[in-house]
């Protein structure tokens, strides 16, 4: 019987000749990702072990984003923690440098590779053809300090793509599309797989855009194809692959879905689900009290790129913050040499350091009781972005970008 690439990253992990879906196995870990959300709790669990130990340090990537700058003493206190502990036993480290998945993205994830992360859109990675999942700390760290875990092989949703995305409309359009048409618990525990000659019409920002959401549809990962937009990123970044994988001709999978992209429209998600999904223009209209273009999902240049794109010449509505967060240094790096940040600038936007922000809900630009924040990033609960009684929808960085500039939802061929 065939395999998904699921399954033959779970058995290389496990030095296994091959795995089917509800096997349970022992595998090694490439790398474990933690990030400043919960760090400091592995650290005092781990200081309570009768014999703490890391298994392999070089695997361990420590990342502040969450919460940078500092918010609080309390937050400080935290962060002073996971800085000197990372300093005391050699781990990498990050401070500045970026949201956590994307740092991962650009410095260290290989294909074939079996990572875990603690923080749930640790998935993004499968857009490089490699296993992201995120675990809680527990599960950290007991593979920190054996340098294993036990994984049980999910079954797979297979996607093939078709066609290509009609000008103005994104990847992230797309995956929400498919959240909505799955449902929040469709791919619960699985794997979602993409393929099919529509994946070649998608760059690496795309394709970390979809991966990145597929969490929200339940799914313990998500894996692209490896192709040569693939490689390209790789040799951009001066790395070479792990292993390749990709699905045999008789990998079974739970089921199959065949997706148009040329069907695809701009989508909102509503509060407070992800899968709470309409056709951006049936949401139109809606008042909005601030913007925010950035995340793991959608902070890299390329979603800048299309933001500045559309606001270039206008201001921002007067009565909305417009919050730009870039997701890495290197983005934010980039965007200034092309001009983006001084566009946003002048158009009125607030422009802030690399991290998760508003997406994150408990830093910068946190909205307040009654308020309505459109916003690119991951999450749309209630709660996830300020005071319980506020209201987040989720939408890709034009249709934000255009909101920001007409004070209410609209996509960018609405704006006056």
């Amino acid at each position: 019987m065939g395999m998904t690439i699921a399954e033959k990253i779970i058995a290389r992990a496990a030095k296994m000749e091959s795995v089917k879906a509800n096997d349970i196995c022992t595998v090694e870990l490439d790398y474990l990702m933690s990030n400043d959300g919960t760090t400091h709790i592995t650290v005092d669990k781990y200081n309570s072990l009768k014999h703490p130990r890391i298994a392999d340090v070089s695997k361990l990537v420590w990342i502040i984003d969450h919460n940078l700058p500092c918010d609080s003493v309390k937050t400080a206190a935290s962060h002073k923690k996971m800085r000197d502990f990372a300093r005391a036993n050699g781990i990498k480290f990050y401070e500045g440098e970026g949201v956590c998945h994307q740092v991962m993205m650009e410095n260290h994830v290989r294909p074939g590779q079996l990572i875990f992360g603690a923080d749930s859109h640790t998935c993004a990675y499968g857009a490089l053809g490699a296993f992201g999942t995120g675990v809680g700390n527990t599960d950290y760290l007991y593979a920190m300090v054996t340098g294993t875990s036990w994984v049980l092989v999910p079954e797979t949703l297979r996607f093939n793509l078709h066609g290509q995305l009609p000008e103005g409309v994104y990847a992230r359009d797309l995956i929400l599309t498919i959240i909505g048409q799955i449902s929040a618990s469709g791919a619960t525990y699985k794997a979602m797989e993409f393929g099919g000659e529509g994946l070649k019409t998608l760059d690496m920002a795309a394709r970390m855009s979809i991966c990145n959401l597929c969490v929200e549809a339940g799914a313990k990962t998500a894996l692209m194809e490896v192709d040569e937009i693939t490689m390209d990123y790789l040799k951009e970044h001066g790395r070479e692959p792990a292993a390749v994988f990709a699905p045999d001709e008789d990998a079974v999978y739970s089921e199959v879905y065949d997706i148009d992209l040329s069907s695809i429209k701009p989508i909102v998600a509503k509060p407070h689900f992800v899968d709470n999904v309409c056709d951006a223009k049936d949401a139109a209209g809606i008042h909005i009290d601030e913007a925010f273009l950035g995340s793991c999902n959608n902070g890299r240049i390329e979603d800048l790129r299309v933001g500045a794109e559309i606001i270039k010449g206008r201001k921002v509505n007067p009565g909305v913050r417009f919050l730009v967060v870039p997701a890495s240094r290197a983005v934010y790096e980039q965007a200034m040499k092309e001009g983006l940040m001084e566009i946003f600038m002048e158009a009125g936007a607030i422009v802030m350091n690399p991290n998760c922000s508003v997406c994150w809900g408990s830093c910068q630009g946190v909205i307040g009781e009654g308020e309505t924040l459109i916003s690119t990033g991951t999450r749309n609960f209630k709660g996830r972005a300020g005071h319980r009684e506020s209201f987040v929808y989720l939408a890709s960085a034009a249709t934000v970008t255009a909101s920001a500039i007409m004070g209410e939802i609209a996509t960018a061929d609405m704006i006056k």
